[in-house]
């Protein structure tokens, strides 16, 4: 039966082209009807639907799998509330009870520990942002729903990957000092390796399931920044500590250490970039960030 990819880009695509090579029909949402035309030319079926306006998913299609991996829009004017909770509950009353696993996208942003705790999925969720705000009510309402019993909530650490290397390469690349508390820590995990985990929980976890996704190798925010400039051959590279106002509440203002042992364990998942230098080295290889 269908996979239905709601929110078919940066990790969505990935994801979608690996159930395209196991024979599978994928269908991808977005809100672009130039995007749909995209995937269409990649084999997959692309439905134009906004999940911030209910009244254009009557489009969805029966799914047997459902992975909802909506991004925020800035530029939309709504809020991160209205895609990843409202727009959820939507998704969730247009779609067909025939749907035997749905997928989750949240954040480790759920986590607002700030003190380089090490975390797992039996820890406190203790948001500090509006992003963490909402994914923990998105959970909380996924695991209320219908499909709650069927639910597999996937928390992402840092996404990077070729084009996204954490929005620091512009900053680098203008000689922009580069705003950072020296010892927080940073969680990643590359877009292939998410990619790959959204496959393994398909057909590995036995719901309902909660993961962290990450590498398991947390890295000190200045020794990745560092390692990012050298590879951008960027010389006198600065920092400079955040002011208390720049920290209150902000997303840099969380400093956690995640462990992906119930990850590595439960889907026998193999990492490709084990590391963020593993990760960069071929990013770069491809031809940069």
């Amino acid at each position: 039966m269908t996979k239905l990819i709601v929110g078919c880009g940066y990790l969505g695509l990935r994801v979608a082209k690996q159930w395209l090579e196991a024979g599978q029909a994928v269908v991808g949402v977005t809100r672009s009807a130039a995007r749909a035309d995209e995937l269409k030319q990649q084999g997959i079926e692309g439905v134009v639907v906004d999940v911030a306006r209910p009244q254009t998913l009557k489009l969805l299609p029966e799914a047997e799998t459902v992975l909802f991996a909506v991004g925020y829009d800035a530029a939309s004017g709504r809020s991160r509330r209205d895609y990843y909770v409202n727009g959820l509950q939507a998704v969730q009353k247009a779609l067909s009870p025939k749907t035997k696993r749905f997928i989750l996208i949240s954040s480790t942003a759920v986590y607002g520990q700030t003190e380089g705790q090490l975390i797992d999925e039996d820890s406190p969720c203790l948001p500090i942002t509006e992003a963490g705000l909402a994914f923990l009510e998105a959970e909380n309402a996924l695991a209320a729903s219908q499909f709650g019993p069927c639910a597999v909530i996937l928390r992402l650490a840092g996404l990077y990957g070729p084009g996204r290397l954490l929005r620091r390469t512009k900053d680098l690349l203008a000689g922009n000092p580069i705003v950072a508390v020296k010892d927080r820590y940073l969680n990643l995990i590359h877009v292939e390796d998410a990619a790959a985990i959204v496959i393994a929980a398909e057909k590995h976890a036995k719901p309902p399931r909660t993961y962290i996704v990450a590498d398991g190798h947390p890295v000190k925010y200045y020794d990745y920044i560092t390692h990012l400039a050298k590879m951008l051959n960027v010389a006198n590279l600065q920092f400079q500590e955040p002011a208390t106002w720049q920290t209150d509440k902000k997303r840099g203002s969380s400093n956690k250490r995640l462990t992906n042992a119930r990850m590595r364990t439960e889907l026998g998942i193999q990492l490709k970039y084990y590391t963020y230098k593993d990760g960069l080295d071929a990013v770069f290889a491809e031809g940069g960030g």
